[in-house]
């Protein structure tokens, strides 16, 4: 989402675990105290204390229980894990990389071909450029079928890079617990939780992503180089040298602060945004009972709805400020092919800017901060920007 990397959201990875766990955690004491009542109101059997007859061990809890299993927590099963989600994402990666590919072409302004004629949904005839399939077929015809995964391998790199990092700073960082909210006055106090959940993923998502910027800048000149026909940067450890001998240390990171940027407002966009709108605008009375039924007459479906509007929410919330925050993404990749010997970062396709923020305001004066947001439907405005329709 803001993120520019098809990874799983920690805040979709661990909201439903939460739950759950609240709730068995809740039951558990709920039990507990049951039986501590029903122990003093009638006093167990004398033989039951008999040596033959010992106590049961007391049963572990349900967080140690959740460890000792094996679970995604378990400490024991950490690398298997790791390793896991690894590979997770590598096939999630190497699966979406041609959409990837055609977005990086289009944003760069590559269109080798020209837009045809058709009709918008109010009848009126305006000129369409190719959309996501018709450019892959093209490059498919060009560089064949694996010429749709240019500059793979370094975004694997990349990404499972930023897995590991962000798997080993949760060792050395481990985030404080923090329980779950159940209702509404709980959701409204609960902002300083928030801030403090936020702060700690941005924290681990800023070092990840200093640290997998180099291999994402190699990656993105490896796929621009269709546009141009170069060869020049052709594998990992070779273009890591022409880098550094051309433009120093710094030429890894370029379009880095963009990105940055791009990363912490959507970060606090979504949770706050999510926030806000669980605390203030989701009702916790609602049942999903037919009947509608009070607190008393059904405690166990009181806040269902509740709990499945708050569970979407920050799925929805991080859709809508991926969409505001795509200029900051553009911007980044853009700089990162910019000026740095490949035709397509050079004179016609794209002016040599000397700061992001120069790139910034050229697209906005030019009406494109959006270009390549749409991949299906791309539509040629008077402006020469690509609109949504």
């Amino acid at each position: 989402m803001g993120a520019s990397d098809p990874e799983v959201a920690p805040w979709a990875r661990g909201g439903a675990a939460g739950m759950a766990g609240a709730g068995a955690g809740a039951g558990a004491r709920g039990g507990a105290a049951a039986g501590v009542e029903a122990r003093a109101r009638d006093p167990p059997p004398a033989h039951r204390a008999h040596p033959r007859h010992p106590r049961p061990a007391a049963q572990p809890s349900a967080r140690r229980m959740d460890g000792a299993s094996g679970g995604l927590g378990s400490g024991d099963n950490a690398p298997t894990t790791e390793a896991l989600f690894v590979a997770l994402g590598a096939g999630v990666t190497a699966l979406s990389h041609p959409l990837l590919y055609v977005k990086l072409l289009i944003q760069v302004g590559h269109e080798p071909m020209p837009p045809t004629i058709g009709t918008n949904v109010l009848g009126r005839k305006v000129l369409y450029l190719p959309s996501f399939f018709t450019y892959a077929k093209y490059i498919v015809q060009v560089d064949g079928k694996i010429g749709l995964f240019r500059g793979l391998s370094p975004r694997l790199m990349s990404n499972a890079l930023s897995t590991v990092t962000r798997g080993s700073m949760k060792k050395v960082f481990p985030p404080d617990e923090i329980e779950q909210v159940s209702n509404k006055d709980d959701m409204k106090t609960s902002l300083k939780k928030v801030v403090k959940e936020t702060s700690y993923e941005m924290m681990m998502q800023c070092v990840s992503r200093m640290l997998a910027h180099p291999l994402h800048v190699i990656s993105m000149r490896c796929m621009v180089q269709f546009v141009g026909r170069e060869a020049k940067y052709s594998g990992v450890l070779s273009s890591i040298g022409k880098i550094f001998k051309e433009e120093g240390l710094l030429g890894f990171f370029v379009g880095l602060i963009p990105h940055l940027l791009g990363d912490v407002v959507f970060l606090w966009g979504c949770n706050l945004l999510a926030h806000f709108i669980n605390a203030y605008l989701v009702d916790d009375s609602v049942s999903d009972t037919p009947g509608g039924l009070g607190n008393d007459q059904n405690p166990g479906s009181q806040f269902s709805q509740a709990l499945a509007i708050r569970s979407y929410t920050k799925f929805v919330m991080g859709i809508a400020v991926s969409m505001l925050t795509y200029p900051f993404l553009l911007v980044g990749d853009l700089m990162a092919v910019n000026n740095c010997g490949l035709q397509a970062g050079l004179p016609p396709y794209s002016p040599v800017f000397k700061s992001w923020i120069h790139c910034w305001k050229y697209l906005s004066m030019q009406g494109q901060l959006f270009r390549g947001s749409s991949l299906l439907f791309r539509r040629v405005s008077s402006g020469s920007c690509f609109a949504l329709e």
